[in-house]
C-alpha cells in the first residue's frame, strides 16, 4: 500500500466519523435558556463544539485507518484479485 492510499482510507474514515459525531451532544436554540443572539434560528446549534469533535475524529481515523492497513498490508484481505 502506498502512502497515497493511506491516506485517502484516512480522509474517507475521519469524514465518516466526523459525520456521526456531529448531532452527538448539541442543544439547539430553543433549548437553551439564553444564548444572547436576537433573531437567530431556533433550530440552530447554541455551540456545535466543532474543534472537539474534530480532533475526536481525527483520533478514531487514526486508530482505524492504521487497522485497515495492517489488513491491506498483512494480506488477509487482498484486494487486487
Amino acid at each position: 500500500m502506498n502512502p497515497a492510499g493511506a491516506f485517502v482510507i484516512f480522509v474517507i474514515i475521519w469524514w465518516l466519523a466526523f459525520f456521526a459525531m456531529l448531532p452527538t451532544g448539541v442543544r439547539s436554540r430553543w433549548e437553551a435558556e439564553d444564548d444572547g443572539v436576537e433573531g437567530a434560528e431556533p433550530g440552530a446549534p447554541v455551540d456545535p463544539d466543532l474543534k472537539r469533535k474534530a480532533i475526536r475524529a481525527t483520533y478514531i481515523a487514526l486508530a482505524a485507518t492504521s487497522v485497515v492497513v495492517i489488513i491491506i498490508i498483512s494480506g488477509l484481505i487482498d484486494f487486487r484479485e
